[in-house]
């Protein structure tokens, strides 16, 4: 699997906990993010307020669309994005298929 195939993908309900293997594959392919528990975790750096909730507002549309919300960490220059799985108790395809999309968003 390559990042541009999560790109193609959407969020769906019902998606199972992945096993560490395909976890750690599906890793590789998000630079940045990391395996924090049950969920992945990337920090997102900006100059300053303005951009940081630019892309908070672009990152709530894409959620939305794709029906999958993070937690986030808002703050002056940068914004920590967090996706789990907690009906399936862990991370499933849904949490990497939007974080390639958050990552997408963020090198435009």
């Amino acid at each position: 699997m390559q990042i541009s195939d999560l790109l193609q993908e959407s969020s769906a309900p019902g998606r199972k906990a992945l096993p560490a293997a395909d976890i750690d594959a599906l890793l590789k392919l998000l630079p940045g993010w990391e395996r924090v528990a049950h969920e992945i975790v990337k920090i997102f750096p900006f100059k300053n307020y303005y951009e940081t909730i630019a892309f908070v507002n672009a990152l709530a549309y894409v959620a939305h669309a794709e029906d999958h919300h993070p937690d986030l960490g808002v703050h002056y220059n940068r914004c920590k994005v967090a996706f789990s799985t907690h009906d399936a108790g862990g991370l499933t395809l849904n949490d990497f298929i939007c974080a390639a999309k958050i990552e997408q968003l963020h090198t435009r």
